[in-house]
């Protein structure tokens, strides 16, 4: 009787344990992958650029995650900012059409908007990243070489704040981490193992052109403030600054600064400003310069140099539907104002 007494107690103890928090059976990293795999896209982009044998068309591939039921997705800004057509694939291999509303590429950013959604297709659940540690396992889905839904795991390895990891994307909060990123993944989802998302992928630092567990993604919450917190908005355009030496050659105004204009979207309020772009590349003081197009000189009564892009940037967020969105530009040896209504 005794030991049938100390039996029931082990049961009961079995019992009552299985029943604590936490010590429920943990979710498998193929089960999480499971889970979030239909919020998921492959991004396929095409553009055009400048090349030294003229304008050329190319194809970009990237990755990305839907957020919401209406169909808007996050990706990164190098995939999709000056790209002239967006198409995104979801599981399953249905492709929708879809367009920039939002980009900032100071932080690598950008938001699409679907034509539509795909049933089945499901938002992603999204986590506070700012409670993510060093150490952490995570999970980033992508497509990676343009091999769809593909899954690679690591931890995160460090934080590094913003303005403190490149000058050209000051805005970004980024997670490092060792879970394998190459070409293709840009722009897809991190996830915690509990399978919501934490950042989205950027790039990767490598000197061999493969990955070596230097990988970097911006944060969720930089991404939400960037994106959906704030107004974003999206020009279109790539643009090229001229420091003194190079603007004198060109003969900009006394004491103008400018910004080439190297590419111009298609749709884009860039295309509806009548921006031109650049037609030749030609090396000055060792870099290539995209000339034959205009030179951005003001936008929205403000002188086009480095320190005002902030701002610049503030202002044309602020402008409301059919509003004026005004640029000056040095074009053929004119100076020529550029008007069109806001999106």
């Amino acid at each position: 009787m005794r030991a049938t007494g100390v039996t029931w107690t082990g049961v009961w103890l079995v019992a009552a344990w299985t029943l604590l928090p936490g010590a429920a059976k943990a979710e498998t990293v193929g089960e999480a992958f499971k889970k979030v795999t239909p919020s998921v896209v492959v991004i396929r982009a095409r553009g055009t650029e400048l090349t030294r044998s003229g304008l050329t068309s190319f194809s970009e591939t990237g990755s990305g995650v839907l957020i919401s039921p209406d169909g808007k997705v996050m990706t990164a800004a190098h995939v999709v900012h000056t790209m002239d057509e967006i198409h995104v694939e979801f599981l399953g291999g249905e492709t929708v059409a879809a367009r920039v509303i939002g980009s900032e590429p100071a932080a690598d950013l950008s938001l699409l908007q679907l034509e539509k959604v795909p049933a089945g297709a499901r938002p992603a659940r999204m986590a506070d990243s700012n409670t993510v540690q060093v150490g952490d396992s995570v999970m980033i889905v992508g497509a990676p070489y343009g091999l769809s839904y593909s899954l690679s795991t690591g931890i995160i390895s460090a934080r590094w704040a913003p303005n403190t990891m490149y000058r050209s994307m000051p805005l970004a909060e980024f997670f490092q981490t060792t879970a394998t990123i190459n070409t293709g993944n840009s722009g897809g989802p991190m996830f915690n193992m509990a399978g919501e998302v934490i950042g989205i992928v950027s790039h990767n630092i490598s000197k061999s052109g493969g990955s070596e567990g230097l990988g970097f993604v911006v944060t969720l919450n930089t991404a939400k403030l960037l994106l959906l917190e704030r107004k974003s908005f999206w020009s279109g355009l790539e643009m090229q600054f001229l420091p003194d030496r190079v603007a004198d050659m060109l003969n900009l105004p006394p004491n103008a600064t400018g910004y080439l204009v190297k590419s111009v979207a298609k749709g884009s309020p860039g295309e509806a400003l009548g921006l031109r772009e650049g037609t030749t590349l030609v090396p000055i003081d060792g870099q290539e310069y995209a000339l034959g197009g205009d030179i951005v000189l003001e936008v929205l009564g403000l002188m086009a140099k480095p320190a005002n892009v902030p701002k610049m940037r503030e202002l044309m967020a602020r402008l409301k539907t059919g509003e004026p969105l005004t640029v000056k530009v040095l074009r053929a040896g004119k100076i020529l104002e550029l008007k069109t209504a806001a999106p």
